[in-house]
């Protein structure tokens, strides 16, 4: 079946993580993304041990599936012209260069416009451009710094020393962003036949992330507290079971009186510290600690089973190497094998939404750089000769 978006062409200048993992969403979905990289590559090529091809590192075949590579040194003007040209063929061109580079190099929305009046423009940034920070340099660990969540994890801890969570949450999340944009800016085009200007900024849109819960008291008062209780509290933590450990999570009215029924404490919720979830949500720290001294009375096994009857939710701890093994995930198929013609066997994450008419695939493995250079010029119009050009040039790559 295709693809939601069969026939959304996307021109994608974007490399590390960020964009890249927005444009493999919309390229799951259907579109034809040509990924366009300078001579040296995108970086997340050499990132992590490599398979068989150097340029081929994990990181980036996750997220460079269902793409062509364009590859072509923009310094040189006929590579540029050659751009344009499979611009003008396309729905939306996107990047995450800052605004003081894409406008160096001519592909400003402006410039942009003159090849196709109704594109849209997508421009990932660390900072809007026209802001106090606009010329600064962005990346994950920066823009956690910045936003507020490495101290909220110093805090959490309970030793206030700020530090960064184990996984890029600001590249991936801005990238969820940047194709729910680039997706809006679509429809909004298919309405109106309009296109526009879209600017993605990985600060604003963090912090915004950010504030849904920790806005808090800030909601009704310049003076109040900023911070979710609930999740500052130092004993929200995976509890230390019998043998292991889990996460034990009565939420609600009903999971609580459960959870207190089950381990024969049913007069706590009469304490008025604990008998609404107000009250509650101001001593969260004290209910949570009552679970784990709790915890470790029973083991793993038999908390989920005790729980699971109780409709209390929970969980036991997993590594992400268990992932692999984890009965729902191998029953969803979401951990897949792939061919790759150059790589050989690799492992691919398959997407996660499931879609009755139109459901999202994995139809092509990444690209080695510059593969489908010749191709995707030819089929915007570039001649044969003037493709010959830009290879003798050094302005053309190809593997």
């Amino acid at each position: 079946m295709p693809g939601a978006l069969e026939g959304i062409r996307i021109v994608d200048l974007t490399n590390i993580i960020l964009g890249p993992y927005g444009t493999m969403l919309l390229a799951d979905q259907g579109a034809d993304v040509i990924k366009v990289e300078a001579p040296e590559g995108d970086a997340v090529r050499h990132i992590g041990k490599p398979g068989k091809t150097p340029g081929m590192g994990p990181t980036y075949l996750y997220v460079n599936r269902n793409k062509r590579s364009l590859c072509l040194d923009l310094k040189n003007k006929e590579a540029r012209a050659a751009l344009l040209k499979v611009i003008a063929t396309a729905d939306a061109f996107v990047h995450a260069l800052r605004p003081q580079a894409i406008e160096a190099l001519g592909l400003g929305y402006e410039e942009i416009r003159k090849v196709r009046p109704d594109i849209v423009y997508v421009g990932a940034y660390g900072y809007s451009a026209n802001g106090p920070y606009g010329k600064l340099p962005a990346y994950d660990d920066a823009i956690q710094a910045r936003f507020g969540i490495a101290d909220l994890m110093g805090r959490a801890a309970g030793d206030d020393v700020p530090r960064y969570p184990p996984t890029i949450i600001a590249d991936k999340t801005v990238g969820l962003t940047f194709a729910f944009s680039t997706l809006s800016a679509l429809m909004h085009r298919q309405r109106t036949g309009e296109g526009q200007f879209v600017e993605v900024p990985m600060f604003e849109t963090m912090s915004a992330w950010l504030m849904v819960e920790h806005l808090w008291e800030r909601t009704f008062s310049d003076e109040g507290d900023v911070g979710y209780t609930r999740l500052l509290a130092r004993t929200r933590k995976p509890y230390r079971t019998l043998d292991g450990w889990m996460a034990i999570l009565p939420y609600n009215d009903k999971h609580w009186r459960n959870f207190f029924e089950l381990v024969g404490r049913s007069e706590v919720l009469q304490d008025p510290r604990y008998s609404t979830i107000n009250a509650r949500s101001m001593h969260i720290g004290e209910m949570y600690a009552m679970v784990e001294a709790l915890a470790p009375s029973k083991t793993t096994a038999e908390w989920v089973k005790l729980l699971d009857t109780a409709q209390i939710p929970n969980a036991p701890v997993s590594k992400p190497a268990d992932l692999f093994e984890d009965p729902h995930l191998v029953w969803r198929q979401l951990f897949r094998k792939y061919p790759h013609p150059s790589e050989g066997e690799i492992m691919m994450v398959e997407p996660p939404m499931t879609m009755s008419r139109t459901p999202p695939s994995i139809r092509s493995l990444a690209p080695l750089q510059g593969q489908d250079s010749r191709a995707v010029l030819a089929e915007a119009g570039v001649a044969a000769a003037d493709i010959e050009a830009l290879k003798t040039a050094g302005a053309l790559i190809e593997p």
